[in-house]
């Protein structure tokens, strides 16, 4: 019986490993330029970046503030050129350095992973957001408060989240609290509007389901989508909120075959 019990589990381990092999996980970011990516600062047009706040050195994507004398409302994404729907995407982020002069107290440390976002040429001159799901990335202040990291926010939507639709804006995960400059693997995993899990250095923070656009949100101007429609697909962005922050490792596995 013990010797069938081994064989067992390594009959399993082989098919995890084999699986595993086969999953062909691509690189959105190829590590020198912003090749395939499309940046939309709030009070610019599509392309423009600003300042050079988005660059690409060494395998690594930051958001900088070395131009910057003092921030006035210049939020920024940029977005994958893809639409996607069904899928995993990975990647480690760190925050460094100081935030910018003038920004906001809740942007110290603090990024996320737009997702399901409409697209960047859809957006208004003076969009701060765009419509989408967002995968809240955030850093520790040292001040012996815990800090969630992987939580969830809602611009312009609203999700099921314990069973209820939940219409507040920002909802913590129960992750730890990660501080200084480490990295941090973050990865989210998409199944249209079926379900989304949040992931972070391997462990589920957070999972909820069925998001809906909420075309009565005041700061989405021109709301792309009728209220209480089903949001099933969109771009994925990276956010420039006033805190450097770089971002390596980003991958993304399609399963929208599955």
């Amino acid at each position: 019986m013990i010797k069938k019990i081994l064989l067992s589990t390594a009959i399993i381990t082989s098919l995890v490993s084999s699986a595993a092999a086969e999953e062909k996980w691509i690189s959105l970011f190829n590590g020198e330029n912003l090749d395939g990516w499309t940046v939309k600062f709030s009070g610019f047009e599509v392309g423009n970046n600003y300042k050079d706040t988005f660059q690409a050195k060494d395998g690594i994507l930051s958001v900088n503030y070395d131009q910057y004398d003092e921030f006035k409302g210049e939020y920024g994404h940029i977005f994958y050129k893809d639409k996607f729907s069904h899928y995993k995407i990975r990647l480690e982020y760190r925050f460094t350095g100081e935030q910018l002069k003038g920004g906001p107290d809740w942007g110290i440390r603090n990024n996320g992973i737009m997702f399901h976002t409409q697209s960047p040429e859809s957006m208004e001159i003076e969009h701060g957001w765009p419509v989408s799901l967002e995968f809240q990335l955030l850093g520790g202040l040292n001040d012996g408060k815990e800090r969630h990291t992987g939580n969830v926010c809602t611009p312009g939507t609203h999700i099921i989240l314990n069973g209820k639709l939940e219409k507040t804006h920002c909802m913590d995960s129960n992750s730890k609290t990660f501080h200084g400059d480490q990295w941090v693997t973050a990865e989210l995993e998409v199944k249209g509007d079926e379900y989304m899990r949040q992931y972070i250095n391997g462990e589920l923070v957070m999972e909820y389901k069925k998001p809906i656009a909420d075309a009565n949100d005041e700061e989405q101007p021109a709301h792309p989508m009728k209220d209480g429609v089903p949001v099933t697909e969109g771009y994925i962005a990276l956010q420039a909120e006033t805190h450097p922050t770089q971002f390596r490792n980003i991958m993304l596995l399609d399963l929208s075959m599955d």
